[in-house]
């Protein structure tokens, strides 16, 4: 199993929490590491997908108060959405019988604000972990495997597949289950054909600006029709929507956001590509790699920080715009070379916003001054840099 950054704070919450909802696409490894997790806690796991465990919560209240003392396991609480409600009732009693915390840990493959609308009775007394794909951080450091996780993915059995080919066929599968069941029972009935046109072409213009409209032409639906299609995505934690910054700044800024397939290796499988050559002669390859980079250094970001990308008319660019809750803004510019490169357009960004700090990510390993105001670095390091700020560490 590979050691996952979230198995802390989850044991935290666990010590502060009645109910810990740890929420992550579909094979990201939620599963196996709440197993690992309740290994130490006596944990019952419940599979909601399973008829027969669902059966078992037919007394649902009778059931969890017959295993108060044990940690209780919900997968895939979508499943019975209705057992929120039940959960107050039980999460309360076992507080006036003082055991208040560490009751429940549930799991699940919508988005946090899916699961809050289902949630609403458990405000108080619930805490939310997502779980993202791989990261750079939880593989070796070494620039080989930093390749594979950016070819591959960071849903494990892809990431730790024998061979391209068999990864390449794992994220195949994975995009039709998506595409046949997982899809349906979250959203409303979309063709599959439809929404898979769509994530393709999402792949095909990794990073870019939304054009609702232009989708829309392609695909023969309304704008309208597109927009509910992409929130459906982003729901499920398959598509990220990149904000742009707004300032009072006198400058004329793009308003519409820029559109990634979250995971980098589902990007590559849309496309096509299975191996890094033919991955390395595409044009979405810096594309691809800036998205993967953003994904990583997204995971870690800390607490209470908001993430943008900044850019004018004029051609004024910064890829990733940091803003932590201080007020403070970090710059953060993603280059696919092995050395730092960046053009005019990121020094007009850095003079319009003026940052407390500005870096360079690229892909290889060394970290150097580029100017007296920018900083180079690798991806593993930006991550590490991010969380070291998050713990309020030395930078």
């Amino acid at each position: 199993m590979i050691p996952r950054l979230a198995t802390a704070p989850i044991e935290k919450a666990l010590q502060r929490q009645a109910a810990v909802a740890l929420i992550g696409p579909r094979q990201v490894g939620k599963t196996t590491l709440a197993l690992a997790i309740g290994e130490t806690r006596d944990a019952l796991y419940l599979d909601l997908e399973d008829r027969d465990d669902r059966n078992r919560l037919v007394q649902p209240v009778l059931f969890f108060e017959n295993v108060e003392d044990r940690l209780v396991i919900l997968d895939e609480i979508y499943r019975l959405p209705e057992l929120f409600e039940t959960l107050r009732g039980v999460i309360d009693r076992g507080r006036r019988k003082g055991k208040g915390i560490g009751r429940f840990l549930i799991l699940g493959s919508a988005s946090l604000d899916l699961l809050r609308q289902s949630g609403e009775s458990l405000a108080g007394r619930i805490a939310y972990i997502d779980l993202a794909p791989l990261s750079a951080l939880e593989i070796p450091d070494e620039r080989a495997a930093r390749e594979r996780l950016w070819l591959r993915g960071g849903f494990p059995d892809s990431y730790l597949a024998e061979n391209d080919d068999d990864s390449l066929a794992l994220r195949k599968d994975f995009i039709r289950t998506y595409l046949e069941r997982d899809v349906p029972l979250f959203g409303p009935r979309i063709p599959a054909t439809t929404l898979d046109r769509l994530w393709t072409m999402l792949a095909h213009r990794q990073g870019t600006l939304l054009n609702a409209a232009e989708l829309g032409r392609a695909l023969e639906v309304s704008t309208q029709s597109v927009t509910r299609y992409i929130d459906l995505l982003a729901d499920l934690l398959l598509v990220r929507r990149l904000q742009p910054y707004h300032a009072n700044i006198g400058k004329r800024l793009v308003k519409s956001p820029k559109v990634y397939v979250r995971d980098s290796g589902l990007a590559h499988a849309l496309l096509g590509l299975g191996t890094l050559e033919q991955l390395a002669g595409h044009p979405v390859v810096g594309l691809s790699w800036e998205g993967f980079v953003l994904e990583t250094l997204l995971s870690v970001l800390p607490w209470r920080s908001s993430a943008f990308f900044y850019r004018t008319a004029a051609g004024a660019e910064i890829d990733l715009l940091v803003e932590h809750s201080d007020g403070s803004r970090w710059a953060i510019e993603i280059k696919r070379a092995l050395s730092a490169h960046v053009g005019r357009g990121f020094y007009q960004a850095l003079a319009d916003l003026k940052p407390v700090r500005a870096f360079v990510v690229h892909a290889g390993d060394d970290r150097y001054p580029f100017s007296e105001t920018v900083e180079a670095i690798s991806v593993r390091e930006m991550a590490e840099t991010l969380s070291r700020h998050q713990a309020g560490e030395p930078l």
